[in-house]
């Protein structure tokens, strides 16, 4: 069964989106609002990937007022934090997006 598991979030996150996604919350949670302008998609495609990311335990998220924020959901001493310490911090991420603002909901 563990192996079933493994490769089911390993296939997952073999999406480019869901990567990224996953690279910007291993530093902070975000607003699905700020993920749609970083990612620049459209609001429903980025619940979807983060509806099938929430699905396999890999982030949770929190309602505050109308705003949803998504934060990472892994144990510690988890392989996907071998995955994640791979992937470029936050802020080289935002540098390669170009010119971000952050929406009102912050």
């Amino acid at each position: 069964m563990f192996n079933i598991e493994m490769a089911e979030k390993l296939k997952l996150l073999g999406d480019k989106t869901r990567l990224t996604i996953m690279g910007l919350l291993k530093d902070r949670e975000w607003c699905v609002c700020d993920l749609v302008d970083i990612l620049n998609m459209s609001q429903p495609n980025v619940s979807q990937h983060l509806r099938k990311l929430k699905a396999q335990g890999l982030v949770k998220e929190t309602k505050r007022a109308q705003w949803v924020y998504y934060a990472l959901a892994i144990e510690e001493d988890s392989y996907i934090h071998t995955i994640l310490d791979a992937l470029p911090d936050t802020e080289s991420l935002l540098l390669l997006k170009g010119e971000y603002t952050a929406c009102d909901c912050n």
